[in-house]
């Protein structure tokens, strides 16, 4: 029998090169899903040109808390009209009661724009940065999606893995561990709620050029989970990208990857494929 996975593109509507990458690979079937920062100028004009991909793939919020600007002014969290920086924002969210409800309000804001300019609910929703599975973060995420949409109709992210499969793979071992322990928890209180969540994760990148990316999506599918998710950042380099993200000379490269990946005895499916 052939196994299906999730293959999951972040950065939809971060700029427009890396939303053209990642619509060529929708054309091409060589995505599942892929993720919008909705917060995003570009949002509101792509969404019409990802929407003609639902049916085909997932297409959820990529909840950005840590990228430019906020779809409106968060005083506490965003004091100067930019978003913070990740080692920024977890303090805040940890810590002050004003900053969690300017979040609150700013999760809101982007399943709101979501809706608006897709005209229905995400499939999903993770995180720029995997800010959803922060303290302070991932209970007004949770509770939203809760709130929001009928249970198991909207799920969860959860980029967690066990730490022997992480080792397995010996991509980025470091920051997939960090992760997996910032996101302890996750998947139960999750199910609490009624949303599920992928069970299995892997994608974490050094993000390093001089790497063989098609290598690194071979080691990512070692000891995948009964419903896994690789995550991937490809894209076309603009002058905003150089800008805005530290990820730039990498994306190419794993658009050209994924343009050619064919992995054997598994397929790239939706997660209704593998829950």
């Amino acid at each position: 029998m052939t196994r299906s996975f999730v293959l999951c593109a972040d950065d939809f509507a971060m700029t427009e090169g890396v939303s053209r990458s990642i619509l060529e690979l929708l054309a091409a079937g060589r995505l599942s899903a892929t993720g919008a920062m909705t917060n995003r100028p570009h949002w509101p004009r792509l969404a019409g040109e990802l929407a003609a991909f639902s049916g085909q793939a997932d297409l959820g919020l990529h909840l950005n808390l840590t990228c430019a600007a906020p779809l409106s002014p968060m005083p506490t969290v965003a004091p100067s009209g930019t978003l913070p920086r990740l080692g920024g924002l977890a303090p805040l969210a940890l810590r002050s009661g004003a900053a969690r409800a300017e979040i609150t309000a700013e999760i809101a804001r982007q399943l709101d724009a979501f809706e608006q300019h897709l005209g229905r609910a995400p499939d999903f929703v993770d995180g720029h940065q995997h800010v959803h599975v922060l303290p302070g973060v991932r209970h007004q995420v949770l509770d939203a999606l809760a709130a929001r949409y009928p249970a198991g109709s909207v799920y969860l992210r959860d980029p967690s893995d066990s730490i022997a499969a992480i080792r397995a793979r010996g991509t980025a071992v470091g920051k997939a561990l960090t992760v997996a322990g910032l996101a302890m928890g996750l998947r139960r209180a999750a199910a609490r709620r009624g949303i599920p969540t992928n069970r299995g994760f892997s994608g974490f990148s050094p993000f390093d050029p001089e790497r063989d990316f098609a290598d690194d999506l071979e080691a990512f599918l070692i000891r995948p989970g009964p419903a896994h998710l690789v995550m991937c950042h490809p894209g076309h380099v603009d002058d905003e990208l150089v800008a805005l993200d530290p990820v730039v000379a990498t994306r190419p490269l794993e658009h050209a990857a994924l343009m050619a990946f064919a992995p054997p005895g598994l397929r790239i499916g939706r997660f209704a494929d593998i829950a």
